[in-house]
């Protein structure tokens, strides 16, 4: 049996493998800046297990490779021109969304960094959504990325007032733009609700204070109905597909790639033995799993198929097919 997957981490040009015509390749944007980060792994899980299903599914000696950029450690930005890459994965990640205010070691309120990558990630950014065969999906920190790309909404640190860092399992609230969207729109009427359940972990808001979205761009989430001084934008469309139907270029400042807690849990023994992550880091997470197994589990997992796994298939669907 022809193996289906391959993984290979870009951390310089050399890193960088020839192509080959068998490799259907995918692009994995990791904002970590090295820290270790189960949501980058839940990425390329989840792209293997779809990948090895379809490929199988299609009798196929073809494998997707995923390609893992460092893009803000290592300013590793892959060049859409080349058309290597129909589909690409933004992940989340430490520190202020600006990188010129990351100027001093806060863990994951503030690192610092280098702002020598935002300028070729815009290029991507443009180059993707003008691209009507290519898709990127972006969860956390590439999500507010895309909000500052596209001027939308300003990144405010959630003070004592909102409580400070928010996490564990909450709600956002569909906007009535994404009531009236296909693909949002039967993702509400399966909950009999404008109400959806999300995996939060951020310190900053994402707040628009009134921007006007241009066209094309659609605000599809806030975290409530209502709030003073702001929204709080947690869910934005960039593009949709041919069709008009399904998000193209979509970012949710959650964390749908988490999954269930059973493949979190897979994942962190993983992580564990390879020695990635420290026994206090898997402790840390490893604490999450019993709220993940019991508190609103399946209407969360729902939402997080419509806003992450779906998406993804339904690509890579694409991308075999058009191989």
């Amino acid at each position: 049996m022809p193996e289906h997957f391959e993984y290979v981490r870009v951390e310089r040009p050399g890193d960088i493998p020839a192509r080959d015509p068998l490799a259907l390749e995918v692009a994995v944007l990791d904002m970590n800046h090295g820290f270790p980060n189960v949501g980058h792994d839940a990425i390329v899980f989840t792209v293997r297990e779809l990948a090895e299903r379809l490929l199988e599914e299609a009798d196929s000696k073809r494998r997707v490779r995923v390609l893992s950029y460092a893009v803000r450690d290592r300013l590793m930005i892959p060049d859409h021109a080349q058309g290597r890459h129909r589909l690409y994965l933004g992940t989340g990640g430490p520190g202020h969304l600006d990188p010129r205010l990351n100027t001093h070691d806060r863990g994951d309120e503030q690192i610092r960094e280098d702002p020598a990558w935002e300028a070729p990630l815009w290029r991507l950014f443009e180059a993707i959504a003008n691209d009507q065969d290519s898709a990127l999906f972006g969860v956390c920190h590439t999500f507010g990325l895309l909000c500052r790309w596209l001027g939308v909404a300003t990144p405010v640190l959630r003070g004592p007032e909102k409580g400070g860092f928010r996490g564990g399992v909450g709600t956002n609230v569909l906007s009535p733009e994404a009531l009236d969207h296909p693909w949002f729109a039967q993702l509400a009427s399966e909950l009999s609700s404008d109400v959806v359940t999300v995996l939060d972990s951020r310190y900053y808001d994402l707040v628009t204070g009134g921007a006007s979205f241009s066209s094309g761009v659609t605000p599809i989430a806030f975290e409530s109905a209502t709030q003073a001084g702001g929204e709080v934008l947690t869910m934005l469309e960039v593009a949709r597909d041919r069709s008009g139907t399904v998000p193209r270029v979509f970012g949710d400042n959650s964390h749908p790639e988490i999954g269930s807690a059973e493949r979190i849990a897979a994942l962190l023994e993983q992580l564990l033995a390879r020695g990635t992550i420290t026994r206090e880091v898997y402790e840390a997470r490893k604490s999450m799993l019993p709220a993940l197994r019991t508190e609103r589990r399946e209407a969360r997992l729902r939402v997080a198929r419509a806003t992450f796994d779906d998406l993804v298939r339904g690509q890579l669907e694409s991308i075999v097919r058009a191989a």
